[in-house]
């Protein structure tokens, strides 16, 4: 749902569905089975399903790679003493160190589980919080610092550094409007802003952050209503943008954070992407108010050469078959590459599995609105 620009009309497109229960099954939550026991340095990797806004259907399944067996809804079961289970738009996971980290955005909070039991050990209360990234010890997360809202007057967003021993929020810097993901080059932290909630008058940039200072040093021009930023091997960024969803097209854009230039512009709509192995794979899924319809795509782009290398991921078969795509990763010993399709937002989705090749190799509903994943590792 957050893929759609006005907060208005996802707002009156909750009101409208969440009652609705029609089609939703009964299910066994253990798929024992589903694929062949594997033995790697990945033990599996937890999903976390977003659930629609308002209606506190976050979870977190799990997919033991050791048994093959895939296990739904697990955070309800090991925390039963916690009343609303993890909340409302779980937007983020992340492990790091012996902790995982799951933002939940609506809810206004973190909640920080032990990564190999998925037991909860404390919540961190931040407002409007979207992403997190990590560096010597420190979280750091970006918040809208606002209340959940088309807002010509939306604040100014921030990024709230987070101590991993203590848990508790340590420094705040000020950075553009609607923050969302970030990534860390040397001493330096990239934030691309959105100002998603300011429509029409989005930010552009990204805001470079020096960690030592805490300070914001430069903004870097882009494009308008940023949303996803990944860095290769290389010192590269690339940074997408979810464009305005009627003239002007989401892209995605490769920046020399070192000059502040903007280097290339792929002119391909980026709604989702992974950097495995000198590739990044993406998936768009964008949507246009003047014809009322998404498009899809898929590609993959060599991040030595710059270029993009496949304008496709999997078999058109399945292409054809995932409805609303909404989550991407690639495990990086064996390549297999994980979709999800969110559906129509109010029904279960769906994880598939395909090989390397993009050959299909699996499928499992998962929850509602699955869209996060992380490895855990042994």
């Amino acid at each position: 749902m957050k893929k759609m620009k006005p907060i208005i009309a996802l707002l009156v497109l909750v009101f409208l569905v969440s009652c609705r229960t029609d089609d939703i099954i009964p299910r066994e939550e253990i798929v024992p089975g589903l694929a062949p026991p594997e033995n790697t340095a990945i033990k599996g990797f937890y999903l976390l399903n977003e659930g629609n806004m308002g209606t506190n259907k976050c979870t977190l399944d799990f997919f033991d790679y050791t048994t093959g067996t895939y296990h739904r809804n697990i955070y309800a079961e090991i925390n039963p003493e916690v009343v609303k289970e993890l909340g409302d738009v779980g937007n983020d996971i992340k492990i790091y160190g012996s902790k995982m980290y799951v933002v939940v955005n609506v809810s206004n909070k973190i909640e920080v589980l032990d990564a190999k039991t998925a037991k909860r050990i404390k919540t961190i209360q931040l407002q409007n919080c979207r992403y997190l990234t990590f560096k010597n010890g420190k979280i750091y997360a970006s918040s809208y610092a606002g209340p959940v809202v088309l807002d010509p007057n939306a604040p100014i967003g921030k990024v709230a550094e987070i101590d991993t021993l203590s848990l508790s929020i340590q420094r705040e810097v000020t950075v553009g409007y609607q923050p969302e993901e970030m990534q860390i080059i040397g001493n330096n932290l990239y934030v691309a802003n959105s100002g998603g909630y300011r429509f029409p008058n989005y930010d552009r940039t990204v805001s470079v952050v020096n960690l030592n200072t805490f300070t914001e040093t430069k903004k870097i021009d882009v494009a308008i209503n940023l949303h996803h930023i990944a860095k290769d091997d290389y010192g590269n960024l690339y940074v997408s943008s979810r464009g305005d969803y009627y003239t002007i097209p989401s892209s995605l854009f490769l920046v020399d954070p070192v000059s502040g230039t903007v280097k290339k512009d792929f002119h391909v709509a980026v709604s989702e992407m992974t950097i495995v192995n000198d590739k990044l794979y993406f998936y768009g899924n964008e949507f246009n108010y003047n014809t009322h319809a998404y498009t899809k795509s898929f590609g993959i782009i060599d991040v030595k050469t710059e270029q993009i290398i496949s304008s496709k991921i999997i078999d058109q078969e399945y292409v054809d078959a995932i409805k609303t795509p909404y989550g991407i990763v690639v495990n990086p010993i064996t390549e297999d590459i994980y979709l999800t399709d969110a559906r129509n937002y109010v029904s279960t989705g769906f994880v598939y599995c395909f090989d390397k090749n993009g050959k299909f190799k699996w499928k499992t509903e998962g929850g509602n609105i699955p869209a996060h994943f992380v490895f855990l590792y042994k």
